[in-house]
């Protein structure tokens, strides 16, 4: 215990003297949290749209108010002529055009059910297709009485569903490349040549790599709930040392896979690179952005392979859900069997010449 004790003195001491990392530990979650919440959303908005009006009755007039209201959309122009709309959708002055056919009020009242035309510009797919599907719910608002109820994230707030997945990007970047980058700093630096020749046990060494970071990391996850808190009003339904628990396991997980790329690189470029490809994996096979019920078979097999898809999940379970423990349980025993993998294999990887 004394040789792990002064080395992890060692540890912090060295990062205390870098003048870069310290400050990065703090700014990096502020910046992340401040300004990604408002970039990274799926919310389509300021969709221009054309309606083509040849009713001109007050059903229809009724209709294109709420359109406007909407904070989806803005409203191009309002006319009877349909190839001056369509014209607008050639040029890209407009993103979807919508025309409202004669006899729309009559034939509701008489219980016809109207047909509305959506006619999208899918030059760019997700506007179009997004703006369609907004079109057709309040065109279908105004035709029938549908309750919609929204459990969890009632006001479809796309932030409350990315913050809690911003907060494991920023734990598999930084304790992800900063672990990677560290033994093959003192590679390049030779002082790991000085600790080849000590007394100094493999565990040892590693649980002196792995500690200090795992601090740092559950200390960046403290910064991220308080300013979740502070600045967009979001906390966890669910109990927050449930996601704590999972934490520990995750950020063991990240610290595992950077020492074991860090023991097989010669270089920091070399690990740098290896490290970005399974950041770049862990990003788009996580389900931080995309469902993963939504890949191809072959893709959810890997993704059952992916350390990150588990705390994704817990994370939004736990923080919009209220799940308890025994819902996330399996997923806490999977990072589980991560750790012991990622760890045993950095201790087995690292090569102590004496």
């Amino acid at each position: 215990m004394a040789t792990l004790k002064y080395l992890l003195e060692k540890e912090f001491k060295q990062f205390a003297r870098n003048r870069f990392l310290p400050r990065l530990m703090i700014i990096f979650p502020f910046m992340v949290m401040l300004v990604m919440p408002w970039i990274t959303t799926m919310d389509i908005r300021n969709i221009r749209v054309t309606i083509v009006d040849k009713d001109g009755s007050g059903m229809s007039r009724d209709l294109i108010q709420k359109i406007n209201a909407s904070s989806y959309f803005v409203l191009t122009d309002v006319t009877n002529n349909y190839a001056q709309a369509l014209e607008d959708i050639e040029k890209s002055e407009s993103d979807v055009m919508m025309e409202i056919p004669e006899g729309f009020e009559r034939d509701f009242i008489g219980g016809i059910s109207p047909r509305v035309q959506i006619t999208a510009n899918s030059v760019n797919g997700t506007v179009g297709s997004m703006g369609g599907n907004y079109l057709s719910g309040i065109v279908s608002g105004t035709q029938s009485f549908v309750s919609i109820q929204n459990r969890y994230n009632p006001f479809l707030n796309y932030r409350s569903f990315m913050i809690p997945a911003l907060m494991v990007v920023l734990i598999i970047m930084l304790c992800g490349y900063l672990p990677a980058l560290n033994i093959v700093g003192e590679k390049e630096s030779g002082t790991i040549e000085q600790m080849n020749v000590t007394p100094v046990g493999k565990t040892q060494f590693i649980l002196a790599k792995l500690i200090p970071y795992w601090i740092m990391g559950m200390l960046v996850l403290t910064i991220c709930f308080t300013l979740a808190w502070a600045v967009y009003g979001l906390v966890p339904r669910g109990n927050i040392l449930i996601i704590y628990l999972v934490a520990v396991f995750f950020i063991l997980t990240m610290l595992g896979l950077g020492l074991v790329i860090s023991n097989y690189s010669a270089t920091m470029q070399q690990a740098m690179f290896v490290m970005f490809f399974f950041v770049m994996v862990f990003m788009l096979m996580s389900g931080l952005f995309t469902p993963v019920r939504s890949m191809p078979d072959w893709a959810q097999w890997i993704a059952a392979f992916i350390p990150p898809r588990y705390f994704v999940e817990v994370m939004r379970n736990v923080y919009l859900k209220g799940s308890g423990f025994m819902d996330v349980l399996p997923k806490f025993l999977a990072l589980g069997g991560f750790v012991l993998f990622f760890n045993v294999w950095a201790i087995l990887s690292y090569k102590k010449r004496v």
